[in-house]
């Protein structure tokens, strides 16, 4: 005769805890801006290079972190991680088991990979100062690197725009267009006269307004051509977009990261364009001493180094890439919070001068800008920064190339862009 045995089900703490929410909360530490400079320290500088943002052990460091931050966790285990308990080796092993499992729980889900297959670490964790003794999990932790997956970059992509569209808000009225439709009234919709080669997309009452008031109120009431009024409708044109990210170190300059949030951006501009402007494209340029264009799969790991300001050679990559698109529109979003201070010669040396602003690089950078105008690329500006030297070379550049100049924060620098963005992808037309 066959037996079953039955246990009690005494729930995990992992089956309470929110995934998505612990990803969002580490998105910030997943999008790190890092330094690529570690040898180059300066004590003005946010990041050294030397910080550990890859490994296993400082992936659970940063889960310990949101865990606390989000209050999900239990008293008990508070008080571990704080070093004010008893020393309890079940509950300490129990936080131990509680990483592994999220971490595995991510791999399953397709959020990270690892480089060393699913590890089994766990075992006494210590508080996330620091304090405490380094036991042999963390060591065999820190020999293994974790990736952010393509699931992983469109995830923190969506929610980044789902952030910053939300930001743009419609409860309020102000000057800026929102991706919103509301009722009422609106002006620019009104219809037009039919005209051969216009979708007709009949506007009813406009066109038995015609005929009555040509015939009266009488039955039949006769249309003739001239009676047609059909609906002007929203065209979307395709657009190619280039996104210029300054990779310079002023970019964490004071340790303020500036290029964390401008990533995001580039995240959740991707993330838009795939899923509503199927017929778009978006690439991303860095420019430091040199610009290069890097894959969107590899922007999570893109670095500030110890760079200067290569605006010229940014913006002759981006026109190149731009010159193969055969998009309606084409366009260049630079971000970015300093002066040019470096150009590529032609032998390919790179001449550099952080002193001012310098006339040679200028000269060079104008004439980028003058060829990008010339190929009918629009260039729109987006700085991080308000010193009068940097407001009249913005200036100077929007000028040239007939775009725009907006002068932001890492606060707003995604809502400015996401307005700008979903402006100009709209227009009337007949």
């Amino acid at each position: 005769m066959r037996f079953t045995t039955y246990t009690k089900y005494t729930g995990a703490w992992l089956d309470a805890l929110n995934l998505e929410g612990l990803m969002e909360m580490l998105s910030d530490f997943l999008m790190d801006g890092g330094f690529a400079g570690g040898p180059n320290y300066h004590p003005y500088w946010g990041w050294s290079g030397t910080e550990d943002t890859s490994s296993l052990e400082a992936l659970k460091q940063a889960l310990l972190e949101a865990l606390i931050k989000s209050g999900q966790l239990t008293p008990e285990m508070l008080q571990e991680l704080r070093g004010e308990g008893a020393g309890d080796a079940e509950v300490q092993k129990k936080i131990a088991e509680l990483l592994d499992d999220l971490i595995q729980r991510m791999v399953e889900e397709g959020y990270i990979s690892l480089d060393q297959g699913s590890p089994q670490f766990t075992g006494p964790v210590q508080d996330v100062t620091g304090q405490g003794q380094i036991d042999e999990a963390k060591d065999a932790s820190r020999s293994v690197q974790f990736n952010l997956s393509q699931k992983g970059m469109d995830f923190l992509g969506y929610r980044a725009l789902r952030n910053l569209l939300g930001a743009l808000g419609k409860a309020s009225l102000g000057v800026h267009d929102t991706p919103h439709l509301a009722t009422g009234v609106e002006a620019e919709a009104a219809s037009k006269p039919y005209e051969f080669g216009d979708t007709l997309n009949l506007d009813i009452p406009a066109t038995l307004k015609n005929a009555i008031e040509r015939e009266g109120l009488s039955l039949p009431l006769n249309l003739e051509y001239g009676d047609l009024m059909v609906h002007q409708s929203e065209y979307r044109s395709s657009c190619a977009t280039v996104l210029m990210l300054d990779i310079s170190h002023s970019m964490i300059l004071y340790g303020e990261d500036r290029f964390s949030p401008a990533k995001k951006v580039a995240l959740a501009l991707s993330h838009l364009i795939r899923t509503q402007f199927p017929g778009d494209t978006l690439k991303v340029v860095t420019f430091g001493d040199r610009a290069q264009e890097i894959p969107l799969s590899q922007l999570a790991r893109a670095q500030v180094g110890p760079f200067h300001t290569n605006t010229a050679e940014g913006l002759e990559v981006a026109r190149r890439l731009l010159s193969a698109q055969k998009q309606d529109m084409r366009q260049i979003i630079m971000i970015t919070d300093g002066k040019p201070s470096a150009v590529t010669l032609p032998d390919g040396r790179v001449y550099t001068n952080s002193g001012g602003m310098d006339a040679h690089i200028l000269r060079r950078t104008f004439q980028e800008v003058a060829a990008c105008r010339k190929g009918g690329i629009l260039i729109n500006t987006f700085m991080l920064a308000r010193d009068p030297y940097l407001v009249q070379f913005v200036k100077k550049v929007s000028e040239i190339a007939r775009g725009k100049a907006y002068f932001t924060s890492t606060m707003t620098l995604g809502q400015y862009i996401m307005m700008d963005f979903m402006k100009r992808k709209r227009r009337r037309v007949g």
